[in-house]
């Protein structure tokens, strides 16, 4: 299972090298890795920690950097080379990345970055430990506050954090007073997963109907793999994401259910190293 799950990761690795001069549909690599376009984006950013658009424009100006260096060929036939409108569009992100001009970069003693190729490679772990438990859970409803969000450019990277730091110690009150139930704490959902985005709520585990400002959504009944992490927030949580689809996920024998995934934050303060919060992932047999 790890070898295909490396197989179908470097496939897409591979289109994506092949294809640095010519048009990349992502969509296109996430098949090639076997999944859809929304897990290959999450578990490509999470494993690498580089979102899957920025990688494939490192990559770009790296080669056209290479090209620069030891050619005579064109700004503007490079930029139209490795997918740049114009020459401005392609200066302004040369400049970003490498520090300088491309015609700068021409110059003697030019100093240049190089963003390699990225290969998934077996790695046998298990020096921490990761604490998780599998449980099946039965239906349950959560009321919050909701924004759909885009993939599209690691977009839903800038945008939840946004929605974090917009909850309101009034809207965080409105949350607690609806809390029932189990999970029990204030809750990140992503849910109704498309190819281009999904619906994230900041929610509670609630009966109640949604009052005005929030919407309600249902959870099925799923078997949940349950992962604890421990210290301070988003450092802690991050890292057990990344392991989970680096480390767990391959070798688990379980696969994704496609179902909203959870992250449960209890009370308590969430910058000590000793907070304790979970990852819930849906999960089936493979």
């Amino acid at each position: 299972m790890v070898i295909d799950w490396l197989t179908g990761m470097n496939k897409a690795l591979d289109y994506i090298e092949e294809n640095l001069q010519d048009t990349i549909d992502p969509r296109r690599a996430a098949k090639l890795a076997c999944c859809s376009f929304y897990h290959f984006t999450r578990m490509f950013g999470y494993v690498t920690g580089v979102p899957l658009a920025e990688y494939i424009r490192r990559r770009r100006l790296s080669a056209a950097a290479l090209e620069l260096a030891s050619s005579n060929v064109k700004v503007i036939e490079l930029a139209q080379r490795y997918g740049y409108d114009s020459p401005t569009a392609f200066n302004r992100a040369f400049k970003a990345l490498h520090g300088l001009t491309p015609t700068g970069a021409r110059l003697p003693g030019a100093s240049l970055k190089s963003f390699p190729r990225i290969s998934f490679q077996l790695s046998i772990k298990g020096d921490v430990a990761m604490n998780y438990k599998i449980e099946d859970r039965g239906a349950f409803s959560i009321v919050g506050f909701k924004q759909w969000v885009s993939v599209e450019d690691g977009a839903n990277v800038r945008e939840i954090p946004k929605m974090w730091a917009n909850l309101t110690p009034k809207k965080m009150q409105e949350l607690c007073a609806l809390m029932e139930g189990e999970p029990m704490g204030i809750l990140g959902v992503c849910a109704d997963m498309h190819d281009n985005g999904f619906d994230y709520y900041i929610a509670a585990t609630s009966k109640q109907a949604a009052p005005a400002g929030m919407q309600g959504k249902d959870i099925p009944a799923a078997t949940w793999a349950i992962f604890e992490s421990i210290g301070p927030i988003p450092g802690a949580i991050q890292d057990v994401w990344k392991r989970i689809y680096s480390e767990w996920m391959p070798t688990s024998g379980y696969t994704h259910a496609g179902l909203p995934e959870l992250e449960v934050y209890p009370d308590g303060d969430n910058t000590s190293p000793t907070y304790r919060c979970e990852v819930w992932i849906p999960v089936t047999k493979a």
